[in-house]
């Protein structure tokens, strides 16, 4: 494991520059990994960012940066990858998670449809189709239109919401959560139950063994991180 990079700044603060907002280290404007200015669109995303410059300790643990990292990937990736993220994200709706329900046990498949349904009802309406829900592993049908339609529903999207919509999607393998999240559909909490809800139930019927309630818990911050960012991004 490589060593965490020394903090070699003291003070962090946010300016307006142009039509954004710049996080500065001292008096150096902070760069990407891939050597670009950061530039925030919102003054919430920047001053959110700066907060979690002001808080590293000795080290930088950009672990503990979760809004910065989702920023510096909507400019070092995102904006070379959009027609690639646009496919990858329309292509989810084939395989939705909220579209492939158990067939047993019954208790289960109640609490799918329970926390599903409003979801593909919700979907429906946004999206003007209604998805097909399926019984087991096989793909649903997506027509190609249905599929262009949701390849320009991201891109729509400015870099940093089609980052956030990127990692939620890729998150809860639904993009109609992934949508549900970036549109304030649902919240954190609930795009986190909808998109565990497998696992969830398994833990509490079955037991469960610390690996996954650590993994339940890192999906857990995962989601509330992101709605973090989304709310930063709003002026």
């Amino acid at each position: 494991m490589s060593e965490l990079a020394r903090r070699l700044y003291k003070s962090v603060s946010v300016r307006e520059r142009g039509d954004g907002f710049v996080v500065m280290l001292d008096e150096r404007q902070l760069k990407t990994p891939a050597g670009e200015l950061f530039r925030a669109p919102t003054r919430k995303l920047a001053d959110a960012i700066a907060a979690e410059w002001e808080a590293q300790a000795e080290r930088i643990a950009p672990a503990s940066m979760p809004l910065t990292q989702m920023a510096f990937a909507a400019l070092d990736v995102t904006l070379k990858r959009r027609d690639e993220l646009a496919s990858l994200i329309a292509k989810y709706v084939a395989t939705d998670l909220v579209c492939h329900r158990a067939e047993a046990p019954a208790a289960l498949v109640a609490r799918q449809a329970a926390t599903w349904d409003p979801i593909v009802d919700w979907a429906h309406t946004r999206f003007h189709f209604r998805p097909a829900v399926v019984s087991g592993l096989i793909a649903a049908p997506l027509s190609p239109q249905n599929l262009t339609t949701m390849q320009w529903e991201v891109d729509d999207l400015d870099a940093f919401r089609c980052t956030a919509l990127a990692q939620a999607v890729t998150l809860a393998g639904s993009a109609f959560i992934g949508f549900a999240l970036l549109e304030g559909r649902l919240n954190a909490e609930s795009a986190f139950a909808a998109a565990a809800l497998d696992d969830l139930w398994n833990s509490e019927n079955w037991g469960e063994d610390p690996e996954a309630r650590a993994g339940l818990d890192s999906q857990r911050a995962e989601f509330a991180a992101l709605e973090r960012f989304i709310q930063a991004l709003s002026d």
